[in-house]
This record gives structure tokens, sequence and C-alpha cells, in this order.
């Protein structure tokens, strides 16, 4: 997947991370691949998707590239990459090829990826530590190991390998975990679009047929706006579906009486966007329906209203469990006092997920959840989803009118120095603006 080249000042953006890595480092190599291309069938690939945490570095979009970093005194940021090729560019497109990658993307060498394995043992010789992330891929470490080796076997000429070997991963999660100013503005310029497509699938689906209409219209509307792709794959679920988390075949019909749970959001220069809607297919709530989502909605403020600076990660998904397990109490689908259900876990009956995650390159994105074994501490500058929800399968104990009714609201929720910023904020959500908007 390319990114758009000419909005993006590369060196500006993706260097000082590189330089803040090998600060972090203070010495030693690291070696970060992009994703491998996937074969779809036959001859035919799926669409190319870099590795986010190569991708983060690099900035760079191409399949069959590595990236390493020495640090030390003089640090080093060298590419390995595609060679220009312009008889492949006549089948598969633009490639920037190792001069024109150094000077647009800042890397201090840049050399053919047919270079690598001759290389590798170079750049590794008399490195004292190895950051790279191991256990993914089988063919990969197994290429790594080699490497070691080759560096292992000039020990009587005095050259040593490195003792030590970290996790990549997990040193980049924290600088991911916090977002700067560029991946902030991707990311509003992804909700922006996401919200947009998801008021075209509301009014699309006054008229449509199956659920599959509705999916093409976000499609239409991400690409329309500029996105690459989606962030995930669309999740377009009508009455009993909407009680399916991960539900994604998107072909049943649309029902009148129906709710359409919409759980959808593009991707805009690798970042993501993530917003649950759930709205009637006629246009108007059920009583049982606006009594059940109310409740969701009140969830989510209360999430929302505890997303800020100094709290633990885990606070708004308390706030929100409180008010569902209330809401389950007062329906008769839950018994007992708020704290007997929470204590018992009750609630998991109809609220099975958390209420949020990180969200960035990834839809859920880098970064850990705990720290020491507390719950982390948000700062400003993370990004995570507020998304509630209550699910009502049919059972012992449920009443009619409440079957089958599954809802889910989702937004984006940016952590500031005072609060919090709503990223998806444009995309309606009160009962109210939401009827008014179906029954234009």
């Amino acid at each position: 997947m390319k990114t758009t080249t000419n909005s993006i000042d590369f060196r500006a953006v993706f260097a000082p991370r590189r330089a803040r890595l090998a600060a972090a480092m203070q010495t030693g190599a690291a070696i970060l691949p992009t994703a491998p291309e996937r074969l779809r069938n036959r001859d035919a690939h799926y669409l190319y998707r870099y590795d986010s945490y190569f991708y983060y570095l690099s900035g760079f979009p191409e399949p069959e590239s590595v990236m390493v970093l020495l640090a030390g005194d003089t640090p080093r940021s060298i590419l390995f990459c595609r060679d220009k090729d312009l008889e492949r560019e006549i089948w598969d497109g633009f490639r920037f090829g190792p001069d024109a990658a150094r000077e647009v993307f800042g890397f201090d060498e840049c050399y053919s990826i047919a270079e690598l394995d001759a290389r590798m043992p170079q750049l590794l010789a008399d490195q004292p530590a190895l950051y790279c992330h191991l256990g993914a891929d089988a063919d990969w470490d197994a290429r790594v190991l080699g490497w070691i080796n080759a560096v292992r076997a000039q020990v009587r000429s005095g050259v040593a390998a490195p003792s030590a070997v970290h996790d990549l991963h997990r040193w980049l999660d924290d600088m991911r975990v916090v977002k700067d100013e560029h991946e902030l503005a991707a990311m509003r310029r992804a909700a922006d679009i996401s919200s947009r497509a998801h008021v075209r699938a509301m009014r699309a689906a006054k008229t449509a047929h199956h659920e599959y209409e509705v999916e093409a219209e976000l499609l239409y509307e991400f690409r329309r706006g500029g996105a690459q792709a989606p962030a995930y794959t669309s999740i377009v679920a009508a009455g009993a579906n909407a009680c399916v988390l991960h539900y994604v075949s998107n072909d049943a019909p649309l029902c009148q009486g129906d709710l359409l749970l919409i759980d959808a959001g593009c991707e805009f220069n690798g970042y993501a966007a993530d917003i649950t809607r759930t709205f009637p297919v006629s246009g108007r709530y059920t009583p049982a329906q606006r009594d059940v989502y109310e409740v969701v909605l009140a969830a989510q403020a209360a999430a929302i209203t505890a997303t800020r600076p100094g709290a633990r990660w885990n606070e708004p998904h308390d706030a929100a469990l409180r008010v569902l397990a209330q809401g389950m109490i007062d329906f008769g689908l839950c018994s007992g006092s708020l704290d007997k259900v929470l204590e018992n876990g009750d609630y998991r009956r109809f609220y099975m997920h958390r209420t949020g995650h990180w969200l960035g390159l990834d839809v859920h994105d880098a970064g850990e959840y705990k720290c020491d074994k507390q719950w982390r501490l948000l700062e400003p500058g993370m990004v995570l989803t507020a998304e509630p929800g209550f699910y009502i399968r049919p059972g012992e104990g449920v009443p009619a009118h409440f079957e089958n009714i599954g809802i889910r609201i989702e937004d984006d929720v940016l952590v500031t120095a005072d609060g919090y910023e709503v990223l998806t904020a444009a995309t309606p959500k009160s009962v109210a603006a939401i009827e008014a908007l179906m029954c234009e």
C-alpha cells in the first residue's frame, strides 16, 4: 500500500524517530524487516500493506525491504530495498530504488536488497547487542541466526558477535503508544473520512435490501475521501447478526424493525479510524431498542469522561461497566445489587469485551496495557477507543421484546493535556440525531 508521498516530509517525520530509538539503544544493532507480499491465489497477491513497526521508523512503503539501525557515538541508518527496475515498473508500478530512497527518506545509506546477506555479518560484527523481533517468522529467524553464526565464525580473527538479543517491538511499543503531530493529523483525516462514510451508510440503509449494499457505500466513501483501504474488515450486521462481535459475512437481508450495527473505519497514510454506530433500518428505534441504546450511550459517555491524563487504563472500562450492569439490572436481565453483578460476572452474558483498545498504525495498536503489573497511566498523545456494547441473545430470562438487540457505540478518543478530544465526534450518535438523519 503506497502512501501519498507528496504530502509527507519523510526526513522530518521519520529520521527523528530513528534517532530517538538509537539514543535509547545506546549501543548495538537493530534489524527490522517490512511485511512480505502475500499470495491470494495462483499469481494474484493481496493488496500490499507494509509492517507497521517498519513503517513507523522508515516511512518506506515498498515490499522486500529491511531497515538496519546502528547505535553508538555515530549512529547510522541503513535501508535495503528493491533495485530501480524500469522493466518491472511497466508491470508493477513505481519503485524508488536505493539512490532515491536514501534521498527521500533520509537514510544514511541505502543498498540493494540483494546485498543484504553479504552485508549483514559485516554490520553485526563487534556489535554488543542485537535488537530484533524473533518468533513470528521461522524463515526470518533462521536468516538472522545465520548472520550471527557468520560473525561467530570470525572469532579467531578477533571479531565478536552480539552477546545479547532484545525484542525490538517492546522498545518500539513505548514510542508508538504516544502519537506525534504527524500521526494525529493522519488520524484526524482518517476519522473525518470514516465519519462521512457512516453518515452515507445511514442514509443508504433506508433503501438498501442487504448488508453488503450498505458496506459498498462505506467502501465508496473511504476511497472517495482519499483513504487507501479499510483499516479492517467492515462489520455490517443487521438484527441478530449484531450480537456476533466479529460478524463479517455482510450478506443478510435488511428487515424493517432491525437494528443495523456498523463497525467500520478507513486507513489513511497507514493510520486507522475505528467507529461503530447502531441505528434502526426503519428510521425509528422501538421503545426497547431505544432503552438499551440509551444505556450504551450513557456507558460510553462515562467511559469518555473518565479518559484523562493520569487516569489508569482500566478506569474508562470500569466506568462504562457500572452503567451497563445497572441497565441489565433495571431491565431484569441480571438480579441482585450492582456490586454483586459486577463481582460474580453475571453481566458477561450481555457484555463480554473490554471498552477500548489503543489505536494508531494498527486498529488494535501497539502498546502495553499494564506496566509493572499496574494498569498503565494515560498520557497526552495516547489514542484509544471507547466502545461499550450490549448484546441480548434469546435465552432463559430474556423478555421477547429484548431478543436479538445488539448495540455497540464506538468513538476514537485522544488524551489531551487537560482531558480528551473525541476525534470521531462528527458521526451522529444521539437518538435524536440519528432519527433525524434517517428521516431526511
